[in-house]
């Protein structure tokens, strides 16, 4: 589905990535795990094409995209959920999800992905008329899911979908991303601060330390690595 081959990513003179390389099968969960500042954000934004790599190759579905737009990479079926969500705060539910489907011009297709965004999130169809700056900060993640979702990704990437989540909520949306992957086999590419949640949802991990891939596996297999679980566990 995605092979990133040898990526090396530079702010200025400042190198955040540093000849990094993974691959992620079809139909999988796969979680990039590390400290702030591992470089984890900054992947996700080279692979969706929103930052440049210096060096190095993303390879989606047996295409070259590393010089592709945002917009291309997304027709292609790669649809990314950032950090802090970005809804659009002032516009209603309906047109966020609306907004994600920008693409796509089958009128009947869109109303069944829509319908299919409401079983995953039914609380979105209870709100579809409100402003998403006034949603909370879980029904925002949420929306932000349903709306990549309106783009019919086959690779959905989510970007820390925990982060400033009422703990009560953040199980749910973990419960929701494993649905998304095994009702609609949606390949999923996870970076998410909350390791050991990460861990137990995902099939693969990938270990990033200052810009590089320092340990890769089975997640089941990392999570009982005694140097993983004193690093990043709480072990």
């Amino acid at each position: 589905m995605l092979t990133v081959s040898n990526l090396e990513v530079c702010y200025g003179a400042i190198s955040a990535l540093r000849d990094i390389s993974f691959t992620i099968e079809a139909g999988r969960i796969v979680t990039l795990i590390g400290a702030n500042g591992a470089g984890k954000t900054t992947t996700l934004r080279t692979i969706s094409g929103l930052l440049r790599a210096k060096k190095g190759s993303i390879t989606f579905r047996g295409e070259d995209i590393s010089k592709l737009p945002p917009h291309l990479i997304v027709a292609r079926g790669l649809c990314h959920v950032p950090e802090g969500r970005m809804v659009f705060s002032n516009l209603t539910v309906d047109e966020n999800l609306a907004m994600g489907a920008y693409l796509r011009h089958d009128k009947a297709k869109i109303a069944e992905t829509r319908d299919y965004v409401f079983t995953i999130f039914p609380r979105l169809k209870e709100r579809l008329t409100q402003a998403a700056g006034t949603l909370s900060g879980g029904e925002q993640q949420m929306l932000a899911i349903g709306r990549a979702l309106m783009g019919e990704p086959k690779l959905l990437m989510l970007d820390e979908p925990s982060l400033g989540i009422a703990p009560k909520l953040i199980s749910t949306i973990f419960e929701k991303i494993v649905e998304i992957n095994r009702s609609h086999g949606i390949t999923i590419l996870l970076v998410e601060q909350n390791a050991n949640l990460a861990l137990e949802i995902s099939h693969d991990a990938y270990v990033l330390e200052t810009g590089t891939v320092a340990m890769h596996g089975p997640s089941a297999e990392l999570r009982n690595n005694p140097e993983l679980k004193a690093a990043y566990l709480g072990g």
